[in-house]
């Protein structure tokens, strides 16, 4: 039997982690520097949960992608999409909860879809959601803090925003009662363009006439003040005065680096209002040319799922882990392949070392010990190997002279120091 991966999933080699761990790292701190609270939720729900008005919903292209099994106890049951939906979920299982619940959560979502680079069937999503309000604030700081983590992870952004209010607005006066089919179509504008989604929109029963008033107002390179000219539903005209608010917001904390358009529509059925998306500015080759991030306003969902006819309003944005990983890698990060900032090589004096290599960790500095009977040359192959960038030799007559030889794997250059000394260069 040759062993296999299962197809849209893959390892996570040691360097791959050092670059996941230093992302999630960056994330915790942002979040919990704007007050978010972590939360962690099952990775199986129950199929209906899924499925659920609110949720989902049974015509979604999210659940035609879901894994869905029975246990032992022929219950159906689902591997998450998302953790949107389990956070609804968990609200409406723990209703005392008191609001605004601000949260973020890092989990493991499946979708069985296309594969392609930056997206996999095994994924990890990276949420933060803010429960419980209906103020553009809300919104304004979801995407201030999404960016105040590309910026620490060095990574150059822009986001596309819009709102669905408008979307339906327009919808609705091109003649489109039920938008919620129209909607998803209209997301995969920036894939099939608009000959695909023509046809696909014609497929699903509308008229030339309906597609011909979509295309009049979704274009484009079209200014939120043309569309305010020409938009006539009180809805459009709310999700327009809802936009403005919210740039006013941005602009106040100098974010500069997003776009109106029109198109931005998000698949995801329960969006009520604000949607944004993180693009990376000017992608490499092997770099995911899709979003590195995506969310908005779902005023209605959490309500659903709870019951009673209670309004719950929540915002949040997702972060697609593999995809920024996959852009990092890429980078100079790439090569990391060990958190060991040193090597210490002992020469017939093992306790020694063993105490000297302890001394170090104590004071914060990943340390570790050649192992085995090998030589120098072969310890500092291994130290290279893995980039260490430190290596220290102890010897007999270096512990005579209460000296380390540290030597430096980038430049080359030794220097004789005591273990203080040693702590100070590398600290």
């Amino acid at each position: 039997m040759t062993m296999q991966l299962a197809k849209g999933v893959r390892d996570v080699e040691p360097s791959q982690m050092i670059i996941k761990n230093k992302v999630l790292t960056i994330m915790r701190d942002v979040f919990e520097l704007y007050g978010f609270l972590p939360l962690e939720t099952p990775i199986i729900e129950r199929y209906e949960t899924l499925a659920a008005k609110g949720g989902a919903e049974e015509d979604s292209d999210c659940l035609k992608e879901t894994f869905k099994f029975q246990d032992q106890g022929k219950r159906n049951l689902a591997l998450r999409f998302e953790l949107t939906t389990s956070l609804a979920r968990y609200l409406s299982c723990n209703p005392n909860t008191k609001l605004p619940f601000k949260r973020y959560e890092m989990g493991e979502v499946f979708r069985d879809g296309p594969i392609k680079l930056g997206r996999y069937r095994e994924l990890w999503q990276c949420d933060i959601d803010t429960v419980g309000t209906n103020s553009m604030l809300a919104d304004a700081e979801i995407a201030t803090m999404a960016n105040a983590f590309f910026t620490q992870a060095n990574l150059d952004v822009y986001f596309k925003i819009n709102n669905r209010k408008l979307l339906d607005g327009i919808l609705e006066q091109a003649g489109i009662k039920e938008t919620k089919e129209a909607i998803i179509s209209i997301d995969k504008l920036d894939k099939i363009f608009e000959k695909g989604v023509r046809e696909e929109l014609l497929t699903r029963g509308y008229t030339q006439k309906q597609c011909d008033g979509i295309f009049e107002l979704i274009r484009d390179g079209i200014s939120l003040s043309e569309l305010k000219e020409k938009i006539t539903s009180e809805k459009g005209k709310e999700g327009i005065s809802e936009l403005e608010e919210l740039f006013t917001y941005l602009k106040a904390q100098g974010i500069t680096n997003y776009k109106f358009d029109v198109s931005l529509a998000r698949g995801q059925a329960y969006y009520t209002g604000t949607v944004m998306e993180a693009y990376l500015k000017n992608p490499a080759e092997k770099e995911p040319k899709g979003s590195l991030a995506g969310g908005g306003r779902y005023d209605d969902m959490v309500g659903k799922f709870i019951g009673g006819g209670r309004n719950v309003p929540a915002v949040g944005i997702s972060f697609g882990l593999e995809p920024i990983m996959d852009v990092l890698t890429n980078r100079d990060e790439g090569t990391l392949k060990s958190t060991t900032k040193i090597l210490v090589i002992p020469i017939n004096t093992i306790s020694d070392c063993l105490a000297i290599t302890e001394q170090l960790r104590r004071q914060g500095i990943p340390s570790e010990i050649a192992m085995g009977k090998k030589g120098i040359s072969k310890n500092l192959e291994y130290a290279a190997s893995l980039n260490i960038p430190f290596v220290a030799i102890v010897g007999e007559d270096e512990l005579k002279a209460k000296k380390i030889k540290l030597r430096n794997m980038i430049s080359g250059s030794e220097e004789l120091l005591t273990v203080a000394e040693l702590i100070k260069e590398l600290k």
